[in-house]
Protein backbone atom coordinates (compact mmCIF):
# COMPACT_ATOMS: atom_id res chain seq x y z
CA UNK A 1 0.00 0.00 0.00
CA UNK A 2 1.02 3.98 -0.85
CA UNK A 3 2.35 5.88 2.18
CA UNK A 4 -0.51 8.47 1.11
CA UNK A 5 -2.94 6.09 1.12
CA UNK A 6 -2.02 4.47 4.05
CA UNK A 7 -1.42 7.69 6.45
CA UNK A 8 -5.04 8.40 4.76
CA UNK A 9 -6.69 5.76 6.61
CA UNK A 10 -4.50 6.11 9.49
CA UNK A 11 -6.11 9.72 9.58
CA UNK A 12 -9.54 8.49 9.40
CA UNK A 13 -8.79 6.58 12.69
CA UNK A 14 -7.27 9.48 13.70
CA UNK A 15 -10.35 11.44 13.53
CA UNK A 16 -12.94 9.04 15.53
CA UNK A 17 -12.03 10.90 19.38
CA UNK A 18 -12.34 14.43 17.50
CA UNK A 19 -15.89 13.73 15.59
CA UNK A 20 -17.72 15.26 18.87
CA UNK A 21 -15.71 17.96 19.86
CA UNK A 22 -14.88 19.57 16.25
CA UNK A 23 -16.15 23.40 16.23
CA UNK A 24 -15.71 24.33 12.71
CA UNK A 25 -18.26 26.30 10.71
CA UNK A 26 -22.08 24.43 10.44
CA UNK A 27 -20.60 22.54 6.82
CA UNK A 28 -22.51 19.17 5.52
CA UNK A 29 -20.98 17.13 2.44
CA UNK A 30 -18.04 17.77 1.35
CA UNK A 31 -16.44 20.78 3.19
CA UNK A 32 -17.24 18.64 6.23
CA UNK A 33 -15.51 15.54 5.33
CA UNK A 34 -12.33 17.39 3.82
CA UNK A 35 -12.36 19.23 7.05
CA UNK A 36 -12.12 16.23 9.38
CA UNK A 37 -9.52 14.69 7.39
CA UNK A 38 -7.26 17.93 7.79
CA UNK A 39 -7.94 17.86 11.59
CA UNK A 40 -6.99 14.27 11.66
CA UNK A 41 -3.73 14.89 10.18
CA UNK A 42 -3.41 17.84 12.40
CA UNK A 43 -3.21 15.64 15.19
CA UNK A 44 -1.11 12.61 13.59
CA UNK A 45 1.69 15.95 13.54
CA UNK A 46 2.02 15.08 16.76
CA UNK A 47 3.31 11.37 16.98
CA UNK A 48 4.56 11.53 13.08
CA UNK A 49 7.67 12.88 11.52
CA UNK A 50 6.44 15.98 9.37
CA UNK A 51 8.27 14.02 6.11
CA UNK A 52 6.08 11.15 6.45
CA UNK A 53 2.57 13.22 6.90
CA UNK A 54 3.86 15.55 4.01
CA UNK A 55 2.85 13.93 0.88
CA UNK A 56 -0.77 12.60 1.86
CA UNK A 57 -1.30 16.75 3.07
CA UNK A 58 -0.39 17.60 0.09
CA UNK A 59 -2.83 14.90 -2.01
CA UNK A 60 -5.77 16.26 0.21
CA UNK A 61 -4.71 19.67 -0.96
CA UNK A 62 -5.16 18.59 -4.09
CA UNK A 63 -8.50 16.74 -4.13
CA UNK A 64 -9.76 19.97 -2.12
CA UNK A 65 -8.48 22.06 -5.49
CA UNK A 66 -9.82 19.65 -7.64
CA UNK A 67 -13.39 19.73 -6.32
CA UNK A 68 -13.53 23.84 -5.39
CA UNK A 69 -12.75 23.82 -9.85
CA UNK A 70 -15.16 21.21 -10.14
CA UNK A 71 -18.06 21.31 -7.70
CA UNK A 72 -20.26 24.21 -5.88
CA UNK A 73 -19.78 25.52 -2.21
CA UNK A 74 -16.42 27.28 -3.36
CA UNK A 75 -16.59 29.78 -0.39
CA UNK A 76 -17.09 27.06 2.42
CA UNK A 77 -13.95 24.65 0.01
CA UNK A 78 -11.82 27.76 0.24
CA UNK A 79 -11.90 27.71 4.13
CA UNK A 80 -11.59 24.24 4.04
CA UNK A 81 -8.13 25.01 1.73
CA UNK A 82 -6.73 27.50 3.85
CA UNK A 83 -6.85 24.74 6.73
CA UNK A 84 -4.84 22.00 4.85
CA UNK A 85 -2.57 25.04 3.50
CA UNK A 86 -1.74 26.25 6.77
CA UNK A 87 -0.69 22.49 8.33
CA UNK A 88 1.22 22.10 4.88
CA UNK A 89 3.21 25.70 6.16
CA UNK A 90 3.81 24.00 9.53
CA UNK A 91 4.92 20.48 8.25
CA UNK A 92 7.34 22.34 5.70
CA UNK A 93 8.57 24.36 8.93
CA UNK A 94 9.09 21.34 10.71
CA UNK A 95 11.26 19.79 7.54
CA UNK A 96 13.35 23.08 7.85
CA UNK A 97 11.87 24.36 4.43
CA UNK A 98 11.11 27.82 5.26
CA UNK A 99 10.67 28.93 1.57
CA UNK A 100 7.66 26.29 1.37
CA UNK A 101 6.52 27.18 5.11
CA UNK A 102 6.31 30.91 3.93
CA UNK A 103 4.58 29.76 0.44
CA UNK A 104 2.08 27.48 1.94
CA UNK A 105 1.15 30.16 4.82
CA UNK A 106 0.53 32.81 2.16
CA UNK A 107 -2.14 30.34 0.60
CA UNK A 108 -3.57 29.74 3.18
CA UNK A 109 -4.20 33.72 3.69
CA UNK A 110 -5.43 33.89 0.16
CA UNK A 111 -8.10 31.30 0.76
CA UNK A 112 -9.46 32.42 4.03
CA UNK A 113 -9.44 35.98 2.49
CA UNK A 114 -11.39 34.03 -0.63
CA UNK A 115 -13.69 32.32 1.86
CA UNK A 116 -14.86 35.86 3.62
CA UNK A 117 -14.04 34.63 6.91
CA UNK A 118 -12.03 37.83 8.60
CA UNK A 119 -11.50 34.69 11.76
CA UNK A 120 -9.56 33.08 9.55
CA UNK A 121 -7.58 35.26 7.86
CA UNK A 122 -6.39 36.54 11.05
CA UNK A 123 -5.82 33.38 12.53
CA UNK A 124 -3.46 32.59 9.18
CA UNK A 125 -1.91 36.10 9.29
CA UNK A 126 -1.30 35.09 12.71
CA UNK A 127 0.44 31.85 11.92
CA UNK A 128 2.78 33.52 9.85
CA UNK A 129 3.79 35.96 11.86
CA UNK A 130 4.84 33.35 14.22
CA UNK A 131 6.65 32.05 11.72
CA UNK A 132 8.41 35.36 11.08
CA UNK A 133 8.91 35.66 14.88
CA UNK A 134 10.42 32.45 14.97
CA UNK A 135 12.73 33.13 11.94
CA UNK A 136 14.32 36.36 13.28
CA UNK A 137 12.20 38.57 11.34
CA UNK A 138 10.99 40.90 13.54
CA UNK A 139 9.80 43.76 11.90
CA UNK A 140 7.89 41.91 9.38
CA UNK A 141 6.21 39.28 12.71
CA UNK A 142 4.76 42.64 13.87
CA UNK A 143 3.55 44.15 10.90
CA UNK A 144 1.61 40.47 10.06
CA UNK A 145 0.03 40.69 13.69
CA UNK A 146 -0.65 44.32 13.66
CA UNK A 147 -2.75 43.41 9.86
CA UNK A 148 -3.89 39.88 11.79
CA UNK A 149 -5.79 42.76 14.61
CA UNK A 150 -7.03 45.17 11.88
CA UNK A 151 -9.24 41.49 10.71
CA UNK A 152 -10.20 40.57 13.88
CA UNK A 153 -11.71 44.64 14.86
CA UNK A 154 -12.45 45.38 17.93
CA UNK A 155 -15.02 42.79 19.33
CA UNK A 156 -12.11 40.07 18.91
CA UNK A 157 -12.17 37.12 20.66
CA UNK A 158 -10.03 37.12 24.04
CA UNK A 159 -8.06 34.09 23.06
CA UNK A 160 -7.16 35.84 19.80
CA UNK A 161 -5.89 38.92 21.67
CA UNK A 162 -4.14 36.31 23.99
CA UNK A 163 -2.34 34.22 21.55
CA UNK A 164 -1.41 37.19 18.95
CA UNK A 165 -0.04 39.26 21.66
CA UNK A 166 2.37 36.37 22.58
CA UNK A 167 3.50 36.52 18.77
CA UNK A 168 4.19 39.80 19.59
CA UNK A 169 6.17 39.23 22.48
CA UNK A 170 7.94 36.93 20.34
CA UNK A 171 8.74 39.30 17.70
CA UNK A 172 10.16 41.65 20.03
CA UNK A 173 12.59 39.30 21.07
CA UNK A 174 13.70 39.05 18.16
CA UNK A 175 14.04 42.93 17.77
CA UNK A 176 15.96 42.36 21.42
CA UNK A 177 13.06 44.92 23.02
CA UNK A 178 12.78 43.14 26.52
CA UNK A 179 11.02 45.86 27.45
CA UNK A 180 8.13 45.41 24.86
CA UNK A 181 8.19 41.92 25.03
CA UNK A 182 7.74 41.98 28.58
CA UNK A 183 4.42 44.00 28.08
CA UNK A 184 3.11 41.91 25.08
CA UNK A 185 3.73 38.79 27.49
CA UNK A 186 1.87 40.42 30.34
CA UNK A 187 -0.94 41.72 28.10
CA UNK A 188 -1.36 37.74 27.21
CA UNK A 189 -1.22 36.05 30.78
CA UNK A 190 -3.73 38.64 31.85
CA UNK A 191 -5.64 37.54 29.15
CA UNK A 192 -5.15 33.83 29.56
CA UNK A 193 -5.58 33.64 33.06
CA UNK A 194 -9.33 34.60 32.60
CA UNK A 195 -10.34 31.88 29.63
CA UNK A 196 -10.96 29.17 31.47
CA UNK A 197 -14.61 30.72 32.77
CA UNK A 198 -15.12 31.37 29.30
CA UNK A 199 -16.89 29.27 26.49
CA UNK A 200 -14.72 27.20 24.27
CA UNK A 201 -12.51 29.27 21.46
CA UNK A 202 -14.22 30.09 18.38
CA UNK A 203 -13.13 28.23 15.34
CA UNK A 204 -10.21 28.03 14.08
CA UNK A 205 -8.89 28.68 17.30
CA UNK A 206 -9.42 25.02 18.14
CA UNK A 207 -6.19 25.10 20.38
CA UNK A 208 -6.28 25.64 24.91
CA UNK A 209 -4.33 29.03 24.95
CA UNK A 210 -3.96 28.94 29.08
CA UNK A 211 -1.33 30.55 31.26
CA UNK A 212 1.00 27.45 30.55
CA UNK A 213 1.18 28.54 26.68
CA UNK A 214 2.44 32.36 27.96
CA UNK A 215 5.30 30.62 30.07
CA UNK A 216 6.44 28.43 27.35
CA UNK A 217 6.46 31.93 25.06
CA UNK A 218 8.26 33.79 27.71
CA UNK A 219 10.95 30.85 27.60
CA UNK A 220 11.50 30.85 24.25
CA UNK A 221 11.39 34.87 24.57
CA UNK A 222 14.33 34.66 27.29
CA UNK A 223 16.39 32.44 24.79
CA UNK A 224 16.15 34.90 22.76
CA UNK A 225 17.01 37.60 24.67
CA UNK A 226 19.84 36.33 26.56
CA UNK A 227 18.19 36.36 30.00
CA UNK A 228 18.32 32.98 31.84
CA UNK A 229 16.04 34.43 34.62
CA UNK A 230 13.35 34.49 32.34
CA UNK A 231 14.30 31.14 30.94
CA UNK A 232 14.97 29.35 34.48
CA UNK A 233 12.16 30.10 36.25
CA UNK A 234 9.56 28.73 33.57
CA UNK A 235 11.24 25.54 32.60
CA UNK A 236 9.21 23.26 33.90
CA UNK A 237 5.78 24.74 33.85
CA UNK A 238 6.46 25.04 30.36
CA UNK A 239 7.61 21.65 29.48
CA UNK A 240 4.45 20.63 30.90
CA UNK A 241 2.71 21.73 26.77
CA UNK A 242 2.58 20.57 23.78
CA UNK A 243 3.87 17.35 21.86
CA UNK A 244 7.25 15.68 21.99
CA UNK A 245 8.47 17.82 18.75
CA UNK A 246 7.42 21.05 20.90
CA UNK A 247 8.75 19.99 24.08
CA UNK A 248 12.57 19.65 22.35
CA UNK A 249 12.29 22.91 21.04
CA UNK A 250 11.57 24.16 24.49
CA UNK A 251 14.00 22.05 25.98
CA UNK A 252 16.92 23.60 23.33
CA UNK A 253 15.22 27.25 24.81
CA UNK A 254 16.22 26.01 28.04
CA UNK A 255 19.72 25.06 26.52
CA UNK A 256 20.00 28.48 25.64
CA UNK A 257 19.42 30.01 28.87
CA UNK A 258 21.77 27.63 30.74
CA UNK A 259 24.16 28.93 28.14
CA UNK A 260 23.53 32.05 28.87
CA UNK A 261 24.36 31.42 32.96
CA UNK A 262 27.56 29.88 32.29
CA UNK A 263 26.34 26.53 33.01
CA UNK A 264 27.68 24.88 29.55
CA UNK A 265 27.44 20.97 30.95
CA UNK A 266 23.78 21.35 31.37
CA UNK A 267 23.44 23.43 28.20
CA UNK A 268 24.65 20.43 26.12
CA UNK A 269 23.49 17.81 27.57
CA UNK A 270 19.84 19.01 27.49
CA UNK A 271 20.69 20.44 23.94
CA UNK A 272 21.75 16.44 22.90
CA UNK A 273 18.49 15.14 24.57
CA UNK A 274 17.05 17.67 22.20
CA UNK A 275 18.67 16.36 19.09
CA UNK A 276 17.78 12.75 20.08
CA UNK A 277 13.92 13.78 19.66
CA UNK A 278 15.13 15.77 16.21
CA UNK A 279 16.50 12.65 14.56
CA UNK A 280 13.69 10.40 15.79
CA UNK A 281 11.24 12.59 13.83
CA UNK A 282 13.33 13.97 11.46
CA UNK A 283 12.88 17.27 12.23
CA UNK A 284 14.82 19.90 10.21
CA UNK A 285 13.62 22.42 12.58
CA UNK A 286 14.71 21.14 15.97
CA UNK A 287 18.17 20.46 14.55
CA UNK A 288 18.49 23.67 12.85
CA UNK A 289 17.61 25.31 16.53
CA UNK A 290 20.61 22.77 18.04
CA UNK A 291 22.95 24.19 15.37
CA UNK A 292 21.58 27.81 16.15
CA UNK A 293 22.39 27.22 20.46
CA UNK A 294 26.05 26.04 19.35
CA UNK A 295 27.17 28.91 17.41
CA UNK A 296 26.28 30.63 20.27
CA UNK A 297 28.99 29.42 22.40
CA UNK A 298 32.59 29.79 21.22
CA UNK A 299 36.11 28.94 23.00
CA UNK A 300 39.07 28.56 21.37
CA UNK A 301 39.29 24.63 23.52
CA UNK A 302 35.59 23.59 24.34
CA UNK A 303 35.49 21.04 26.79
CA UNK A 304 34.66 17.48 25.99
CA UNK A 305 30.39 17.65 25.69
CA UNK A 306 30.94 20.16 23.03
CA UNK A 307 32.94 18.50 21.04
CA UNK A 308 30.66 15.14 21.47
CA UNK A 309 28.13 17.28 20.31
CA UNK A 310 29.44 18.66 17.28
CA UNK A 311 30.41 14.99 16.16
CA UNK A 312 26.76 14.34 16.77
CA UNK A 313 25.38 17.03 14.58
CA UNK A 314 28.22 16.62 12.19
CA UNK A 315 26.90 13.29 10.76
CA UNK A 316 23.30 14.80 10.58
CA UNK A 317 21.69 15.47 7.47
CA UNK A 318 18.23 16.43 7.27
Amino acid sequence: MERRGFLGGVAAVAASPVLAVLSGPADTGQAAALRLSTTAYRRLDGSTPSRDLADAVRGHIQLIQRLSTNGGGRTRLAAVGSEAASLAGWLAWDMGDHGSARSWYGQAIKAARAAGDPLLTAYQTGSLAQFEAHAGNAAQALSLARQARRFLGPERPAVADAWLASVEALAHAADGDQRRADRALTHSRAIAATLGREEAPPWPWVFVFDESKVTATRVTCGARLGLPEWVLTGDTEALATGHAKQRALLVLDIAAGHLAAGRIEAAFALASKAVDTGLEYRSGRIVERARTVRRSFTSQSPPGVVREFDERLHSVYL
